[in-house]
Order: C-alpha cells, then sequence, then structure tokens
C-alpha cells in the first residue's frame, strides 16, 4: 500500500495536469526510498521501478498496460482472466516479502540508477531524447487561477509566478479584461 503522502503527490502533479508517467514517478520514487532504508530489496533496478509503475496502476494513475511478455503483463493477465478475487494466502505473500528481503539493496544505488537511465535513454531515437530535453526545459504554464498565494503575507512562490505569468500578462493584455491601474510584481 502506498504511504499517504505518495498518493497526496501523485494527486497534486494530476491537478496541475502534469503526465501519468510524472504522477507515477511519485510511486517509483517511494519504492526507491523503501529499498534504501531496507524495507526490501530488489533484484535490479527495474523490479523496483515495475513495482512502483505496479502501484500506481492500483492507485488509479492512467498509465498504459505493461510490455508484453514481462512478468508484470503475465501478473496482469492472471488478475483480467480469474473470475472470483480471493485474497492471496497469508502463506503465499509471507514467502514473496521474505524473497524480496534477501534481495540486494545495491539496485537503488546512485550508481544502478545512473546506469538505467543512461541505458533507457540509449533505447530512444536522437529526436526522441532532444524532444524530451526540449519538454523538460519548458514546464506546463499553470493557469493563473492555479496560483497558490499565502494570504498571511500576500507572496506567491517563486515557481508559481514563473510559470503563471504568460497567462496572467495573457489576461492583462486581452480585450476582455478590464484596465488595469498599476501592477506591482514583488519577487520574495
Amino acid at each position: 500500500m502506498p504511504e499517504k503522502e505518495t498518493i497526496e503527490r501523485a494527486q497534486e502533479d494530476a491537478r496541475e495536469g502534469k503526465a501519468p508517467t510524472t504522477q507515477a514517478g511519485e510511486f517509483v520514487r517511494e519504492e526507491i526510498h523503501h529499498v534504501r532504508e531496507g524495507k526490501h530489496g530488489v533484484k535490479n533496478t527495474k523490479q523496483a521501478i515495475a513495482i512502483g509503475l505496479s502501484k500506481a496502476r492500483k492507485a488509479g494513475v492512467k498509465l498504459p498496460s505493461p510490455p508484453k511478455g514481462t512478468a508484470s503483463s503475465q501478473k496482469e493477465n492472471r488478475k483480467h482472466r480469474s473470475t472470483r478475487q480471493n485474497r492471496p494466502s497469508a502463506k503465499r505473500s509471507l514467502a514473496r516479502k521474505q524473497v524480496l528481503k534477501r534481495q540486494s539493496r545495491l539496485a537503488a544505488s546512485h550508481r544502478a540508477l545512473s546506469k538505467q537511465a543512461r541505458s533507457a535513454a540509449r533505447s530512444r531515437t536522437r529526436s526522441g531524447r532532444s524532444q524530451a530535453a526540449r519538454k523538460a526545459a519548458h514546464p506546463q504554464l499553470l493557469p493563473f487561477s492555479q496560483v497558490n498565494v499565502d494570504a498571511s503575507r500576500m507572496r506567491v512562490s517563486y515557481r508559481d509566478l514563473r510559470l503563471a505569468l504568460p497567462a496572467l500578462v495573457g489576461r492583462l493584455l486581452s480585450r476582455e479584461a478590464p484596465p488595469c491601474e498599476n501592477v506591482l510584481l514583488v519577487y520574495a
């Protein structure tokens, strides 16, 4: 079961209009932390990512189904085939936990994660990598109505202001907006 904070962070990402993969990243991050804390181990980094994505799907993140031929897809197929939804036996659950406990924690190290990221990037085309970098450099703009204002001090976070500024300028320059005497922006 994912932690409450992880679910809240994923829901916040969804409200901000971020991609389902970004929302699922919160669950993967949590799983990496579980491995680092020693809650359980994993065979390799891909397994930790797969566990996180599986948790994200169960939590309702609209991710595509896992690739065919993987253990995750076989598990999902079994779930759809069965007519009765029985609880897994306690012996089987305990055995799975014990197997994960025996696995290594090295798969969640910085070096292993870096190696996984490089190999995943290698499978993309050059234009695909370039497009992903461009998308990361230009985050999605916030509608001005979603900007969080600290009412006690009348301050707006720099990140929110940076993302909402184009919408604010667009609203001020549109003919529908009432004329403004003066607009004062203060960076805290």
